[in-house]
């Protein structure tokens, strides 16, 4: 006897496995060369970001880069969250400074661009104590290399202790600053209850205890023209929008930015997002194995749904035009299950055929 089964759609093309450590972030340059980070949240992590190089991980920019040194903490990376190519040349990597989301340890929390044609660190960010909080948990970073003399970058501030915020780095100044901190945007919303493999997703330890999971702002995405940012908590199926003329308008405080926020509504629950040329933007769904494309008009589809799809997390529009994200399987850490670590190796890097080119940020 058959039965009727669950619709799976989508042409899912694996990219990469990952036999090692657990991979978060992925980034695919104007050249086609792929990049991959991996955070210290309890692996074996050899090096916190590579390049995938005739299907071998080598450190990048080197093995040094990739030493952290307690001495000179703005030197070497520690655990980078997130890496981001711009299309122009630099590839942006986001160090937390916090392992296991533990407290930022100063000057480790950073942003540093590499040059990609000499492989090169060519300028290393750090930020102020008002900026980066005990509290704070740099996530996912995005640049606009239009705004001001040298660009701006946004960087959304995930915690899981204190507030969410956005943070915005002037990259000519190397000034920066918290906007739209604790507010509802940004923050967890109460009433989110994430179900993942039919199971609500929560922390359960080893000893029995159990507490909520929440995670604060997370996924950002930029329009094509720059002018419109999006972002979206981890524990939250909300998407936020905020236009980035009010983020510098002098007469606008932060108080008063927030209601300048625009609510699109439920998107399903997003780790990573990206945009498209078109200002399409895609998100994953990571309750439901899937990838969602949000147009400009405010519709929304799911594009790719998938058994494969356990937990899409960063995501990468390459020159191919196809979309690239890894599946980490993070909702099978053992803190989620009482102290077993449910995860099956490997972890893999998916692509699927979009038809559309990345958003420029120049």
């Amino acid at each position: 006897m058959t039965y009727p089964t669950e619709n799976y759609f989508g042409k899912l093309e694996a990219v990469h496995a990952f036999y090692d450590e657990m991979p978060t972030g992925v980034s695919v340059s104007e050249t086609g060369r792929i990049f991959i980070n991996f955070p210290e949240w309890g692996d074996d992590v050899k090096a916190t970001v590579v390049e995938i190089v005739d299907g071998e991980l080598i450190p990048y920019p080197s093995a040094e880069a990739n030493q952290f040194i307690p001495e000179k903490p703005e030197q070497g990376f520690l655990s980078v969250q997130s890496i981001v190519a711009d299309g122009s040349g630099t590839l942006w990597i986001l160090d937390t400074g916090a392992p296991n989301f533990d407290v930022p340890i100063k000057g480790g929390a950073k942003l540093v661009a590499v040059d990609l044609e000499t492989n090169k660190i060519k300028r290393t960010y750090t930020f102020s104590s008002e900026v980066v909080l005990d509290t704070t948990y740099l996530n996912d970073v995005r640049v606009d290399l239009r705004r001001g003399s040298e660009g701006v970058a946004y960087i959304t501030d995930s915690s899981i202790t204190g507030p969410g915020a956005l943070i915005v780095l002037d990259l000519s100044s190397g000034e920066s600053f918290r906007i739209l901190d604790g507010t509802k945007s940004t923050a967890v919303d109460p009433d989110f209850i994430p179900k993942v493999e039919g199971e609500i997703l929560m922390n359960r330890s080893a000893d029995g205890s159990t507490s909520p999971w929440q995670v604060a702002a997370d996924g950002i995405a930029i329009s094509p023209d720059g002018k419109t940012l999006y972002y979206c908590p981890l524990s939250s199926r909300h998407l936020y929008s905020i236009e980035t003329d009010l983020i510098f308008d002098k007469t606008i405080n932060d108080e008063e930015l927030e209601a300048h926020v625009k609510d699109w509504g439920e998107k399903g629950a997003s780790d990573g997002m990206i945009t498209a040329a078109d200002g399409t933007i895609y998100a994953g769904d990571y309750e439901n194995n899937g990838i969602r494309a949000i147009y400009t008009d405010g519709s929304m589809e799911t594009i790719v749904h998938d058994p494969r799809i356990l937990w899409p997390d960063t995501l990468s529009i390459g020159p191919d035009q196809y979309l690239y994200f890894n599946a980490n399987q993070l909702q099978r850490q053992a803190g989620f299950h009482k102290g077993k670590d449910l995860r099956e190796k490997p972890y893999y890097l998916y692509r699927i055929f979009i038809g559309k080119a990345p958003a420029k940020v120049e």
